[in-house]
């Protein structure tokens, strides 16, 4: 009888071991769900964002084809209050995100602008900038075109 109960310790000894193992097991399968949903989560918030960010970016590419027919417009004009508007309607997009890519005299970058001709001038630089380019939020949203100088 004595051996039978030493059985039965030792066996509830290792069911407790056992349990104990599922125990941990499971716990540490919880932290990792948590864990992933807490990730999932954030990586959701930081897409929303991202979203929102680029959402308008269509609207705002058509906008810049209005702004550069105002800007035509003020150059042949020479009107202070159309100065004004343009002035204006260039801080509403900044406010927004879009920046001018600086170009006229920068070497040429094929990211941030396209080459519609070659002229003369310095090797793979920019000569002139036909149309303005512009970034929304750090990407490119319309490339400058631009001439680059061939060299000699």
């Amino acid at each position: 009888m004595g051996v039978t109960i030493l059985k039965m310790k030792n066996k509830k000894g290792k069911n407790l071991k056992n349990f104990q193992a599922q125990i941990d097991e499971l716990d540490n399968k919880w932290k990792r769900a948590v864990a992933d949903y807490q990730n999932l989560e954030k990586r959701i918030e930081k897409e929303k964002g991202e979203f929102v960010k680029f959402y308008n970016a269509s609207l705002v590419d058509k906008l810049l084809g209005v702004l550069d027919d105002l800007e035509r417009a003020e150059s042949h004009i020479k009107n202070k209050g159309l100065t004004m508007a343009v002035n204006q309607f260039k801080s509403v997009l900044e406010t927004e995100g879009v920046e001018e890519i600086d170009s006229d005299g920068e070497k040429f970058d094929p990211e941030k602008m396209d080459c519609v001709e070659l002229a003369k001038g310095p090797k793979n630089k920019v000569v002139e900038t036909t149309l303005k380019g512009y970034m929304l939020n750090g990407k490119v949203l319309r490339p400058a075109k631009v001439r680059v100088g061939k060299g000699k």
